[in-house]
């Protein structure tokens, strides 16, 4: 299978992050991964079920959610070309917390657990740095976790709504940015109601604090939502 149509995704992943050509045909080729196409709102993975696969996102959008009791899901994660998933789950037995579905039409690309535990005889530099890449990505989840339940500590909405936003700013290193979430996605993510958070922002705009369009922000007074966030 040819995957080079794809290298340029897949050197923009946390797992392969800049690789040239010689190292990603290196390991396509020892992990002869294979790649799937899914119709909008498909499962890709269930939660409750192990997984011995490692997903890239080559094409379209995938959300990750967890199912709670009370039959409602609140969403984890959104991720486009370049998302991975599976990376924690894929190296043990551990069953997936969530349900990963196709936010879009999508092509996901498949990678071994065994293979990438176990390199080859050839002992390729390239499968190493894969190896390194593996762990700082499932050791940046960690701390993704840690500052989602920091988020959900804040004792009022607002508080959650500057953390987050704070976050995002941090993140894309500007005070514009686009986020792949929708409303209800966000609303989902902050452990609201879809109108509240809705509301909230819409004070915040007025009140001068921040500008919305769509799923774009920006942050007018970076200083007073830290000064919010309790």
């Amino acid at each position: 299978m040819d995957y080079t149509p794809y290298y340029e995704v897949l050197r923009r992943t946390s797992l392969l992050q800049g690789m040239p050509d010689r190292d990603l045909e290196t390991l396509m080729t020892c992990f002869a991964p294979h790649m799937r196409r899914y119709d909008r709102g498909e499962l890709l993975l269930m939660a409750g079920y192990p997984t011995r696969e490692v997903g890239i996102v080559l094409e379209g959008e995938i959300v990750a959610a967890k199912p709670m009791p009370d039959g409602t899901a609140v969403v984890m994660a959104r991720m486009g070309p370049g998302g991975v998933f599976a990376d924690v789950l894929a190296g043990g037995q551990s069953k997936s917390p969530v349900n990963v579905t196709a936010a879009a039409p999508c092509l996901v690309l498949y990678l071994p657990c065994e293979a990438l535990l176990r390199p080859c005889g050839a002992l390729h530099p390239a499968h190493l740095q894969l190896l390194h890449n593996w762990l700082q990505t499932i050791s940046s989840k960690y701390f993704a976790l840690d500052r989602r339940l920091e988020l959900l500590c804040c004792k009022s909405l607002r508080g959650r709504i500057c953390l987050w936003l704070l976050e995002q700013r941090e993140e894309a290193g500007a005070d514009t940015f686009d986020t792949p979430l929708t409303r209800a996605e966000l609303a989902s993510y902050l452990n609201c109601d879809r109108s509240a958070l809705c509301r909230e922002l819409g004070r915040m705009q007025e009140e001068g604090l921040i500008e919305l369009f769509r799923r774009s922000f920006k942050l007018l007074a970076p200083n007073r939502l830290r000064s919010m966030v309790q």
